[in-house]
C-alpha cells in the first residue's frame, strides 16, 4: 500500500486529477460524508486553485493492512478564502492528518484534519 500511496501523492503533486480514477474508487465516504469521485475531485482542483504551489508531502506515514496514516505537511502561499480564511498570498506552512482505508487497492475511505488554527495564527 505504500507504494500505491505514494503513487497517489505524485498524481495529485503532477495534477493529473483525470487519474485518480486509478487511485480512487468511484464513491467514496470522506469525513463520514459519501462523496463520488468526481466531488473529490472537485475539492482536489479548488485546494489547488486557491494554493497554485499546493505540493503534498508526506512527512510521516504508517501503513497497516488496507489502512494508510499519514502526516502531511505544507509550505505554501494560499490566495483568496482559504478553509474559511481571507489569504493574501503570505507563506504559510501547516500539518494535514490523513487517514485512509483501501479497498481492492484504491481509496475507498478518508478522514481528514487539517490544522486550520496554525494558518490562522500565520495570517493574523
Amino acid at each position: 500500500m505504500d507504494a500505491v500511496y505514494r503513487a497517489y501523492l505524485t498524481c495529485l503533486n503532477e495534477r493529473r486529477f483525470d487519474d485518480l480514477g486509478d487511485y480512487v474508487h468511484d464513491t467514496i465516504t470522506y469525513n463520514g460524508a459519501p462523496m463520488t469521485l468526481g466531488e473529490y475531485r472537485a475539492l482536489l482542483v479548488g485546494d489547488v486553485a486557491t494554493i497554485p504551489d499546493l505540493v503534498f508531502v508526506a512527512d510521516l506515514l504508517v501503513v497497516q493492512g488496507d489502512r494508510v496514516a499519514a502526516r502531511l505537511w505544507f509550505d505554501c502561499h494560499p490566495r483568496g478564502d482559504f478553509r474559511g480564511l481571507p489569504a493574501d498570498g503570505r507563506r504559510v506552512a501547516f500539518a494535514e492528518h490523513v487517514f485512509y482505508r483501501f479497498a481492492e487497492g484504491r481509496v475507498a475511505e478518508v478522514l481528514s484534519v487539517i490544522d486550520v488554527e496554525a494558518v490562522r495564527e500565520q495570517l493574523a
